[in-house]
């Protein structure tokens, strides 16, 4: 039931190992009534994934002509794949009065911005960098130089995380999942605005350790 009130479009994004999916999917599992934005894909579907589910898979020829008309909010190419996040898709859901959420990286969020101004846009990051290398490390998926990567980028991530509207950081994990439903749901939470200079308190650990 939407009680006739507008959707709103949620974006969340976060360092690679932050627990933005996890976070993402625990509260898609508390609240049904949240739609999970399933974005567009040229890369073949790997095994147990479904389409439409885990992602919409589409033929690279459908996708360039997606991109002619402008039917995506915001796309990218990685390692000769496409990806991005279906326009049409999206805003039947906010005209039918639903919440969405997707999960996105900087990147995307910034072109969300672009397009979309009203969209509400959530970053999330661990308590430090001290600790987003030790959940890196913890995933032994990395190598030491990949983690190094990811940290740089990490870094370049809460530079642009300026233009987004809430700041969550993700020390305990259901204490999370209620800042980001408090968020989606309510309104509240801690404004990008009033958190000051963040950045700088996050390496503080990583630069003195």
């Amino acid at each position: 039931m939407t009680n006739g009130e507008p959707g709103r479009f949620f974006v969340l994004s976060a360092p690679s190992g932050s627990g933005k999916t996890t976070v993402a999917g625990r509260l898609l599992a508390r609240r049904p009534e949240l739609v999970y934005s399933v974005s567009f894909t040229t890369r073949p579907p790997r095994p147990g994934e479904v389409d439409g589910r885990d992602y919409n898979f589409v033929t690279e020829a459908r996708f360039r002509n997606m991109i002619k008309a402008g039917d995506f909010l915001e796309w990218t190419e990685v390692f000769g794949r496409f990806y991005g996040t279906g326009r049409p898709w999206v805003e039947e859901r906010l005209k039918a009065g639903r919440r969405v959420l997707a999960d996105l990286d900087v990147r995307g969020g910034k072109a969300v911005r672009a397009l979309m101004p009203e969209a509400v846009l959530i970053f999330m990051t661990p308590p430090s960098a001290g600790e987003l290398r030790r959940r890196l490390s913890g995933r032994r998926t990395e190598s030491a130089q990949e983690l190094e990567r990811r940290l740089e980028n990490a870094k370049a991530e809460i530079e642009a995380s300026h233009i987004y509207d809430f700041l969550l950081i993700n020390d305990r994990l259901e204490e999370t999942v209620n800042g980001l439903e408090e968020i989606i749901f309510q309104g509240r939470g801690r404004r990008m605005a009033e958190a000051g200079a963040w950045g700088p308190v996050f390496f503080h650990d990583q630069e003195s350790g």
